[in-house]
């Protein structure tokens, strides 16, 4: 026997999603997270899971990890002191930027302050032309020089970035070789190796980033590797990448940016998943936990993905999954601002102290406050009943607002819960109807441990008919770090025309020596011999004169690299159309950037076996719950556990299982699905 397990550190909760690889038997476990040592609630929680479940931990053969270390030593400016060597003259540009204002409309707002200071960035006298042909060349004398300034003004790590060094890296290769000599255990970051792209400030700006993470984020990851091996020796450690696939602990510490999106990005691997279950090919995604929501669109199975994204403000230039963030979780807190209006978030009472209703010391309102007020929530509690919630106290919590209202504490409560669902609406407007989608047609794709909650509302402000609630919402992220590829993302800057003769010639010998790179990532690389390996390519396309590209996959032959030229101009123009409404044939495409991303794809049973443990204490068959402020209404009770497929449910109802609970609205009708899918009709 042999299982992989899935973890994702979240705000509140660490989650487990453990399947085994021969059976498709599945187990789920819940802890919360130890947010001043997350591998404490991992290592903990993984050991704690075999020894309820009695399967050995040498049976773990695959670990999927997605982590929020990145993230939070960027929220909470504690990485480390970083130099940077770059181009004489272009000290500066990490501050100049692009000269845009935060927000267009105010004089105030400011970036925040760049992460390496004047005094610590260091420029080389060294030039590279736009076609990679050298200029000026330091000498080793030079290069030696600028290495031990910045090695004596006591750095934890340097990034090094040089202008055109994507098309000629032999400049940054030279001084990552004297720092091997000078200082050999300093981390180095190289934008050469970081991302290979044109755009310098945003090529710059990410090169920073991954070496304001190295120390910490190396750190992290020696000591969960060490404690992990000790405890699951027959185990290898993928993490998860901001772009959605796993990669190797070694390259981890070599890109801690790429993780940056982390978690978040599992949950859309996870719902990608879910979507092809239940044959849904477009769909939004809802991911609501204690701290945030995370909503992101799939269409055709695919998630979208972005290339040029801002973390905490400061520019990132690497794939991403493109998700649009807001402060609205399960712990977000109600407030008041300076100009008396109520606000719910983006302050989160965390896990701890977490909500009132934890009893853990909290003492502010919070969304989960508010839905137990309401009845949304059971006071049987959370975890199965192993963390029941008291009622006394989330009403205690809220009564200070009621009285400044003026309202009941259920009107209060429910208050509360349409200004988080507003924040949530804006985020999903954000990547559909300000992209000129329309919402109403597609699916909400609603997980995380207060998603389902609080989906009807959100989906009915949206005019939305259809939400599907995976089996183990509150896990859908541990499970989509189970079902991941292992993959790597390989680039190369080109500036070729199609409309000349030898465009298809240059594509192709272009994406010949990034094959071979992609190979040489797979040899170094443990493949088990069940797995199997593919490839996507694409290009960065535009309209000459344009300065944004878009992303188009390409045709390629059975392995012959075979480039249809008509084709990719065909389908540019479609995805002109689809993003901005028109296309234009007499005008030149050019291709920018060539991609290539390797996948390696592990052998997954075809269906899953779940042997009970969702829904693990005794429930009223029903309770009173207020769907608006004014009336309660009584509403049938399910357990999880107890549902088959083919089972229809009609609202009220509340569905309760371990790690979420879901509302069925008055009228709306709820089916099961072969894959144990929650499938909800909304009627207006």
């Amino acid at each position: 026997m042999s299982w992989v397990i899935g973890v994702d550190v979240g705000g509140t909760f660490t989650d487990f999603f453990a399947m085994e690889n021969e059976t498709g038997r599945i187990i789920f476990h819940k802890t919360p997270s130890t947010p001043t040592n997350p591998a404490r609630a991992i290592l903990d929680g993984a050991v704690e899971m075999c020894a309820a479940n009695n399967f050995s931990s040498t049976e773990v053969t695959r670990f999927g990890h997605g982590t929020t270390v990145a993230t939070n030593a960027l929220i909470e400016r504690k990485g480390g002191r970083v130099g940077l060597i770059t181009t004489k003259g272009f000290r500066d540009v990490l501050e100049i930027g692009r000269q845009v204002r935060p927000k267009q409309y105010s004089l105030q707002d400011d970036y925040p302050a760049p992460l390496v200071p004047r005094s610590l960035r260091f420029e080389l006298n060294e030039r590279v032309g736009p076609n990679g042909q050298t200029y000026t060349r330091p000498s080793d004398k030079e290069i030696e020089a600028v290495v031990r300034r910045a090695v004596e003004s006591d750095i934890n790590s340097c990034a090094i970035c040089f202008l055109f060094s994507f098309l000629n890296p032999e400049t940054e290769q030279r001084v990552s070789a004297t720092f091997e000599k000078i200082a050999p255990n300093m981390p180095i970051s190289i934008s050469s190796e970081v991302q290979p792209e044109f755009r310098e400030y945003e090529r710059l700006s990410t090169t920073v980033l991954n070496a304001y993470l190295l120390s910490i984020m190396s750190r992290y990851m020696k000591t969960l590797e060490s404690e992990f091996l000790h405890h699951f020796p027959n185990a290898t450690i993928g993490v998860n990448q901001s772009s959605g696939g796993l990669m190797s602990v070694a390259r981890a510490r070599r890109f801690p940016v790429r993780t940056a999106l982390s978690g978040p990005a599992a949950g859309v691997v996870g719902a990608t998943y879910v979507a092809k279950q239940c044959a849904q090919d477009k769909m939004i995604t809802l991911d609501m936990g204690g701290t945030s929501a995370d909503v992101a669109l799939i269409r055709n199975y695919r998630a979208d993905v972005s290339f040029d994204r801002s973390i905490e403000d400061f520019p990132v230039r690497l794939p991403m999954i493109d998700i649009n963030s807001v402060g609205a979780g399960g712990g977000s807190v109600a407030w008041f601002d300076r100009d008396g209006l109520m606000k719910v978030g983006p302050e989160s009472a965390g896990s701890v102290p977490g909500p009132a209703c934890y009893s853990r010391g909290g003492t502010s309102p919070t969304v989960s406050d508010a839905n137990l007020i309401l009845g949304r929530l059971s006071e049987d509690g959370l975890l199965g009943g192993e963390m029941p919630l008291n009622l006394a106290a989330a009403r205690a919590a809220m009564a200070p607002v009621a009285d400044r209202l003026g309202f009941s504490l259920e009107r209060t409560a429910h208050g509360v819960i349409s200004i988080v669902t507003a924040n949530m609406v804006r985020a999903i407007r954000g990547i559909s109807i300000e992209r000129g989608l329309d919402p109403r047609e597609f699916s909400l794709l609603a997980f995380g441990g207060a998603g389902p909650v609080q989906a009807t509302d959100v989906a009915r402000d949206l005019r939305m008919n259809k939400i599907i609630v995976p089996f183990a919402p509150g896990i859908l992220c541990a499970q989509g770090l189970v079902v991941a590829d292992q993959s790597e993302s390989f680039v190369r800057t080109v500036r070729i025309s199609l409309n000349q003769s030898s465009a298809r010639a240059e594509i192709t010998n272009h994406l010949s020596d990034l094959t071979e790179e992609g190979d040489k990532w797979l040899t170094s690389e443990t493949v088990p011999s069940e797995a199997s390996c593919f490839a996507e390519v694409s290009c960065d396309m535009r309209y000459k004169g344009q300065n944004y590209e878009l992303s188009i996959p390409i045709l390629v032959g059975d392995g012959n690299n075979e480039i249809d030229i008509a084709v990719m101009i065909r389908d540019f123009s479609k995805s002109h159309i689809q993003n901005y409404g028109y296309s234009n044939a007499d005008d030149p495409v050019e291709v920018i950037n060539i991609r290539r991303v390797v996948k390696i794809q592990f052998d997954r049973p075809g269906g899953i076996v779940y042997q009970g443990g969702l829904s693990k204490t005794e429930t009223r068959s029903s309770r009173a719950i207020f769907f608006e402020y004014d009336t309660p209404v009584v509403s049938e009770i399910y357990l999880r556990d107890e549902l088959t497929a083919g089972d229809v449910l009609k609202g009220p109802a509340v569905v309760e299982q371990l790690d979420a609970t879901t509302l069925i609205f008055p009228g709306d009708r709820a089916l099961v699905d072969d894959a144990l899918n929650l499938v909800m009709e909304l009627r207006y």
